[in-house]
């Protein structure tokens, strides 16, 4: 999303990037996946250290839990994260071309 204006005019015309409510709304989505991939691979890293101090202390069934709470949480957060990311990259890609095609016709 762009920053406000200094004299708070409007953005020109012809910047349809500021106005296309559609490609606000990406990026709102993607700030949010991005969030969704720091939370989801903490998860994981969080349950790797947690299964290498119960593989050096002793293990018992808090630790199992916990692994396994951190793995599906991590998962939960990760997949469509992943999924919308690829999702957005590609939408902003086509959208690139599209505009390049519609120049290079003028």
């Amino acid at each position: 999303m762009s920053e406000p204006r200094p004299d708070n005019s409007a953005p020109p015309p012809g910047n349809s990037s500021t106005n296309d409510p559609v490609r606000q709304r990406r990026v709102a989505i993607a700030r949010w996946t991005s969030v969704a991939n720091r939370l989801g691979y903490s998860f994981y890293g969080i349950a790797i250290v947690l299964f290498v101090i119960a593989f050096t202390v002793d293990w018992n069934s808090g630790f199992s839990t916990a692994i396994t709470i951190c793995l599906v949480l991590g998962s939960i957060l990760l997949a469509p994260a992943i999924v919308l990311g690829y999702a957005i990259k590609a939408a902003e890609r086509e959208d690139a071309e599209i505009e390049s095609k519609r120049r290079k016709r003028q």
